[in-house]
C-alpha cells in the first residue's frame, strides 16, 4: 500500500469512526427529549450527578482501554509481531475484568455514601447502582473495540457503538417510564415527591447498561471470527522479539497509567464541577429541587447538543492513534506534520460551524427538539458556551496526537494545569459574581481554552509542529460567518409565514450546504482533500458544476 493509499484509508476510516459518533449523539439528542419528558428537570439532575461518578469510575479502568490497545497493537503489527499484539490484547483483557470488577463493586456499594456526602443529592443513589456493573462491561467491550483500531478497521468499533445507542434509547425509554410509576407510588407513602424523578432516573439509566451489554455480546463474535484470520497471521509471525506476559503487563501499565491520569484529570471536570455547584449552591440558600433542575438542564440540554460535534473529535482522536503510531515508526517528521494538520483542519472545518449554529440558532434548536421544555436557561448556556466546542474538539485531537507520539506525561500535566485553572474560576464566578449555573458554562471554556494553549506550545516543543492558520481556522470562520448571516436571514423569512419549528428544519440544510459552497469558494478544501474523503467524487462534480474552485469558470 503507498503512503497516498494509506492516507486515504486513514481518513476513510477516521470518517467512519465519526460519521458514527455523529449519529450515535443524533440518536441520543432524539431519545433525550421523550426521556426527559418523562424524567424532568429534577430527574435529570439526579441523572447527571450518577453519570458524572460513572464517568469517573469509567476513566479510572475502562476510558484508556480502546487507546491504548489499539495504540500498542497497531506498533506491533506495523513490524510484523502479530503473536506479541495477541498477548497485548489478552492482558488488556485480563486487566479489564479485574479492574472493571473492582470499581464496579466499590460503586455499588459505596453509592449511598459517594451519592449523600460527596455530591449532596442523596436521591441519585438508585441510579448510580443500575450503573456500577456497567462500568465492567464497558471495561471489556474497550479493550475488544482497542483490538479492531489497533487493525486498521473502524467499522466493528462503530457498528457497536450505533446498535449500543438503539437498544440504549429504546430500553431508557420503557426503563424510565416503568420506574417512575413505581417511584410516584413510594412518593404517595413516603410523602417525598422526590422519589417519582430519582426512580424515572434510576430507569433512564437501565438502557446505558443494555445497551453496553448488547455492543459488547456483539463485538465478542465478530472478534471470534476474525481470530481465526488473525491466528493465521500469528502462525506467519516470524518475528525473532517474543514478548512474555510479564513484559505486556509492564507496557500495558506504563501506557494505560499515564493516559488514565490524563482521562481523569479531563473527565474529572463535570465530577467536579457537580460536587463544587451543590455544595455552593445548597450554602446560598438554594432548595436541592432547584439545583438538581439546573444541572438537569446543564447535562440533559446543553452537553446533548455541545457532545454532537465533539464526537467527530473524539472519533477522530481514536483512528489517528494507531496510524501516526505506524507513521512514528517508518515514516519522517515531514509526513507526522502533515497527518496532524489533516486531521486538525478537518476538525475544525466541523466544529466551527457548529459553534456558529448553536450562536445563531441556540433557541430555535432547543424548541425544536425539546418542545416540551422551557428551554430560555438552556438557549442562553449553549450560546455562552458556543465557543468551547472549538476548543473541546481542537484540545481532544492535539491530546491524541500528544499520546499518539508516544508522549504520555504532557497531556497529564496539561490537564491539571488546566483543570486547576477551571476549578478556581469556576470558584470566581459562583462565589463573588453568584452567575449561578452559568458558571458552569463559562467554566469550561476557560478549561478546554487552556488545554488548547498549553497542548499546542507542548506540540512546538516537541516535534517542533506549529499549527497552520489560514486553512485550518480563518478560511472556516469566514465561512462559517457567512453561513450564520444566511441562516438568520432564512430562518427570520420561513419563521413569519410557515412558524419556528419548520423555518429551522429549513434552516439547517440551507447552512450546511452554505456553509459547504463557502469553504470551497474560499479556498479551504481543495479537489485532492474532496476526494480523499467518502463519496468524494460525487461531491466534486457537483462543486465543478457550480465553479466553486478556484480558477475554474
Amino acid at each position: 500500500m503507498t503512503a497516498k493509499q494509506k492516507e486515504k484509508n486513514f481518513m476513510v476510516q477516521g470518517s467512519i469512526l465519526a460519521i458514527a459518533g455523529v449519529i450515535t449523539k443524533i440518536i441520543g439528542a432524539v431519545y433525550r427529549i421523550p426521556l426527559m419528558n418523562i424524567v424532568g428537570d429534577e430527574g435529570m439532575g439526579y441523572y447527571n450527578v450518577a453519570f458524572s461518578i460513572y464517568t469517573v469510575a469509567l476513566t479510572l479502568t475502562s476510558y484508556s482501554l480502546p487507546l491504548a490497545v489499539s495504540k500498542l497493537v497497531s506498533a506491533r503489527i506495523a513490524v510484523g509481531q502479530y503473536r506479541n499484539a495477541y498477548k497485548v490484547f489478552k492482558g488488556a483483557f485480563t486487566f479489564a475484568l479485574l479492574s472493571g470488577g473492582l470499581v464496579a463493586l466499590i460503586i455499588f456499594f459505596g453509592a449511598e455514601f459517594i451519592a449523600s456526602n460527596i455530591m449532596s443529592m442523596d436521591m441519585s443513589v438508585y441510579a448510580l447502582r443500575i450503573l456500577a456493573p456497567c462500568i465492567l462491561v464497558v471495561a471489556l467491550l474497550g479493550v475488544l473495540r482497542g483490538f479492531f483500531q489497533g487493525n486498521g478497521s473502524m467499522v466493528p468499533t462503530a457498528v457497536s457503538q450505533i446498535l449500543e445507542q438503539i437498544v440504549n434509547a429504546v430500553a431508557s425509554i420503557a426503563g424510565a417510564y416503568l420506574l417512575l410509576q413505581v417511584g410516584l407510588g413510594f412518593a404517595k407513602t413516603s410523602g417525598n415527591d422526590s422519589f417519582g424523578p430519582a426512580y424515572a432516573a434510576a430507569g433512564g439509566t437501565v438502557g446505558t447498561i443494555a445497551g453496553a451489554f448488547f455492543a459488547l455480546v456483539f463485538i465478542a463474535l465478530l472478534a471470534s471470527a476474525y481470530m481465526k484470520i488473525f491466528k493465521k497471521r500469528m502462525r506467519r509471525d516470524r518475528s525473532r522479539r517474543k514478548e512474555s506476559y510479564q513484559q505486556v503487563y509492564r507496557v500495558l501499565f506504563i501506557t494505560i497509567a499515564p493516559v488514565i491520569l490524563s482521562a481523569t484529570v479531563s473527565n474529572i471536570s463535570d465530577f467536579v464541577d457537580n460536587a463544587l455547584f451543590n455544595n455552593i449552591m445548597a450554602a446560598q440558600g438554594y432548595e436541592k429541587t432547584e439545583y438538581a433542575s439546573l444541572l438537569g438542564i446543564l447535562g440533559g440540554q446543553y452537553t446533548t447538543m455541545i457532545n454532537v460535534p465533539l464526537s467527530v473529535a473524539t472519533a477522530l482522536g481514536a483512528s489517528l492513534i494507531p496510524s501516526l503510531v505506524a507513521t512514528v515508526q517508518t515514516g519522517s517528521r515531514k509526513q507526522i506534520h502533515q497527518k496532524i494538520t489533516s486531521v486538525i483542519r478537518f476538525n475544525m472545518c466541523i466544529a466551527i460551524p457548529c459553534a456558529m449554529g448553536f450562536l445563531v440558532l441556540a433557541r430555535p434548536i432547543l424548541d425544536l427538539l425539546f418542545f416540551t421544555q422551557d428551554n430560555e436557561t438552556a438557549a442562553r448556556m449553549l450560546q455562552l458556551g458556543a465557543i468551547s466546542v472549538v476548543f473541546f474538539c481542537l484540545s481532544t485531537v492535539t491530546t491524541s496526537v500528544l499520546q499518539g507520539l508516544d508522549d504520555m506525561i504532557t497531556p497529564v500535566k496539561n490537564s491539571a494545569i488546566a483543570l486547576v485553572i477551571h476549578v478556581l474560576s469556576l470558584l470566581l464566578m459562583m462565589v463573588a459574581f453568584e452567575w449561578n449555573i452559568y458558571a458552569v458554562v463559562l467554566s469550561k471554556i476557560v478549561f478546554s481554552g487552556a488545554l488548547c494553549i498549553l497542548n499546542a506550545h507542548a506540540l512546538r516543543e516537541r516535534i517542533s509542529y506549529v499549527q497552520e492558520q489560514r486553512q485550518t481556522f480563518v478560511i472556516p470562520a469566514a465561512a462559517s460567518a457567512v453561513m450564520g448571516i444566511v441562516t438568520l436571514v432564512v430562518h427570520l423569512l420561513f419563521e413569519l409565514f410557515v412558524g419556528e419549528h419548520v423555518a429551522t428544519i429549513i434552516a439547517i440544510p440551507v447552512a450546511m450546504a452554505v456553509y459547504a459552497a463557502a469553504i470551497v469558494l474560499f479556498g479551504g478544501v481543495s479537489q485532492e482533500e474532496i476526494l480523499d474523503m467518502p463519496k468524494g467524487a460525487k461531491m466534486v462534480a457537483i462543486c465543478r458544476k457550480l465553479h466553486l474552485f478556484r480558477g475554474e469558470y
